[in-house]
């Protein structure tokens, strides 16, 4: 386990845990947790042995947002100045992975609560998590890039309501709507979690997984379809010398589970054009 004061990290089965540790609290988030996440995302994203990353909170809730303790905000940032809002420290690192994230959210999931998790491939939830993007009731703004993310997610309109009212609302309507893929019972939520990640460990080629998620994020919000067509001709005309499109094909002939070699540090294709960004 790393050294961290606000969450921890772990690692088993090729699947790293990072969860918010600060349940006394509700998870309320801070500076310090953001600067703490975004390191272990990183050192999740560029450890080998790491497929997969489970996202949770200790204790019954997720993340109540901004820890708002002391009265106010425990930051001292420059509107004009380098400075970077704590909750897109987390969702830009998150959108930048090269492995897949699952946020498991239970209980309170409201604010910067449920900003970080936006860029995850997967938000299961709980049949207790509660959501809220509150920021007008707070007389703040939005933050973790969440208005570029949220309208991707779940359509403008349904965007326009959560951040304009602030309401709080449901799993059920989370899920209707797109925010969250699926829903469990509490008791279930975390084990359903590392089940996904298990499949995918075991089923999903890692360089693969890495190229198809930055390619969705990068490129299916372009004007025209054509630069992705003449990247996936690039993609799709290298697939003879690529190892793991090789034992893909010979594990299905041969019906056994594929054993893909390649790794997201060293194989990636060189052309990528994000590499560079």
């Amino acid at each position: 386990m790393a050294e961290y004061a606000e969450i921890t990290y772990t690692v088993e089965d090729r699947i790293a845990t990072i969860t918010l540790n600060r349940p006394q609290a509700r998870n309320g988030y801070t500076v310090r947790m953001s600067d703490e996440l975004a390191d272990a995302f990183g050192r999740a994203d560029s450890d080998e042995e790491v497929r997969v990353v489970v996202f949770t909170g200790a204790g019954d809730h997720f993340c109540v947002g901004a820890d708002l303790s002391q009265g106010g905000f425990d930051f001292d940032g420059e509107p004009d100045g380098p400075w970077q809002e704590p909750a897109g420290r987390c969702a830009k690192r998150i959108f930048l992975m090269n492995k897949p994230v699952i946020a498991a959210l239970r209980g309170a999931a409201v604010g910067a609560g449920i900003t970080i998790t936006l860029s995850a491939d997967y938000r299961l939830a709980a049949t207790d998590a509660r959501f809220g993007f509150v920021f007008t009731r707070r007389g703040i703004f939005p933050e973790g890039a969440s208005a570029w993310f949220l309208p991707r997610l779940v359509g403008m309109g349904t965007a326009l309501d959560w951040m304009i009212s602030g309401r709080l609302f449901g799993a059920e309507e989370a899920k209707a709507a797109g925010l969250v893929q699926r829903v469990y019972e509490p008791d279930e939520l975390l084990g359903k979690a590392y089940e996904l990640a298990r499949e995918i460990v075991t089923s999903t080629a890692p360089v693969s997984v890495a190229v198809t998620r930055q390619l969705l994020y990068r490129m299916s919000g372009l004007d025209s379809p054509l630069p992705v067509h003449e990247l996936d001709s690039k993609l799709i005309a290298g697939l003879p010398a690529h190892a793991d499109s090789v034992e893909g094909v010979v594990s299905f002939f041969e019906k056994r589970p594929p054993k893909f070699t390649l790794e997201v540090g060293k194989d990636l294709p060189a052309y990528l054009p994000w590499l560079d960004s």
